[in-house]
């Protein structure tokens, strides 16, 4: 392992035996494998974000880096010790969240939890009140007059903050970060990612980040790896891994219905079915509105956008706004993930 490495894993198996049910009272068993063969690294001084959809394999692999699951087969290191013989050490070098709201005491101000963690990680009188005020300001507690409310008062930006100063607490070089802004306003989600991005280039911390949020990885990451069914199938900065799609045209098609939400399911088999599109994606924007976003080959632009519409008009829904865009991590995953999707 090299001097730069602050995390590194190789050959991650891990595997989760469970029940169907068949009938009123038969079941059978089945083993799922939540990952199969991960390999990372990362680096000081970087943020590494580890991307893909909800089941792919996400927490499942910050688990096992944390020491909370133990890995079937494959080995990792963190900070140079062995997750799996040197867990003690292992868990002085990191700071983890895997839940913004999980952990705390709800009668207990934010201050007051802060210090009760303080203590648990062997700081004592005045050395503990320097660290806690230290980053109940570094997360904007303080600022905004938290510090000393009741937890259960706390709004979820503010409850996001918390569980970052407590990870931040014992100062550790390496921070573990499993969806932290997931459900956040954009404020806050803001302000957690600055914190984040200055956490690794001015204080040298190695920080990994899980998110299916594409947007935001492409604003904080230096680097990131996509993962999917729990494989990597993808690893590089952004723009190397957004060049892999420099071929196709990402098309976006903005539309509403009469429900909030499309009825995916029925849209994407009218897409393959009767259009042949193959790689595109579905979600919903701020407004409420359905996004399509499709990747077109280049000089058919025209063609598949009216194609597009037309299909759309035709069952009743009503296209908003077009858009030929540059391609984004988004259209990367799409790529890379549409054959495995189906």
């Amino acid at each position: 392992m090299s001097s730069s490495s602050a995390i590194i894993a190789r050959g991650l198996v891990k595997r989760y035996v469970t029940y169907e049910r068949r009938g009123f009272l038969r079941r059978v068993k089945k083993t799922i494998e939540a990952l199969r063969g991960v390999d990372l690294e990362t680096r000081w001084g970087e943020v590494f974000g580890l991307l893909g959809p909800n089941g792919a394999g996400k927490t499942t692999t910050v688990k096992i880096l944390s020491t909370l699951l133990l890995p079937d087969k494959g080995w990792a290191r963190v900070a140079g010790y062995d997750v799996v013989s040197e867990y003690i050490e292992v868990r002085k070098h990191i700071g983890v969240v895997l839940s913004v709201e999980r952990g705390f005491f709800w009668k207990l101000t934010g201050r007051e939890n802060l210090r009760y963690f303080a203590m648990l990680r062997g700081l004592r009188g005045v050395e503990l009140e320097k660290r806690v005020e230290e980053v109940l300001r570094l997360v904007s507690l303080t600022e905004l007059g938290a510090a000393d409310k009741l937890y259960e008062e706390y709004s979820l930006g503010m409850k996001a903050r918390l569980a970052l100063a407590r990870a931040l607490v014992h100062d550790p070089p390496i921070l573990i970060l499993d969806e932290p802004t997931l459900g956040l306003d954009p404020p806050s989600a803001r302000r957690i990612r600055e914190l984040i991005v200055r956490l690794a280039r001015e204080e040298g911390k190695a920080v990994l980040v899980t998110t299916h949020n594409m947007y935001e990885a492409e604003l904080i990451c230096d680097r990131v790896a996509i993962i999917a069914k729990g494989r990597i199938i993808a690893k590089g900065s952004p723009e190397e891994l957004k060049s892999l799609v420099a071929k196709e045209v990402p098309v976006i098609v903005r539309f509403t219905s009469r429900s909030t939400i499309v009825e995916a399911s029925s849209l994407e088999a009218k897409l393959r079915r009767e259009l042949g599109v193959e790689k595109f994606s579905l979600s919903v924007d701020k407004e409420g509105r359905n996004v399509l976003r499709v990747l077109a080959r280049p000089g058919e632009e025209e063609e598949t956008i009216a194609r597009i519409v037309g299909l759309l008009s035709g069952i009743g829904y009503r296209v908003r706004s077009i858009e030929i865009a540059k391609p984004s991590l988004e259209d990367v995953f799409i790529a890379l993930t549409s054959g495995e999707e189906k």
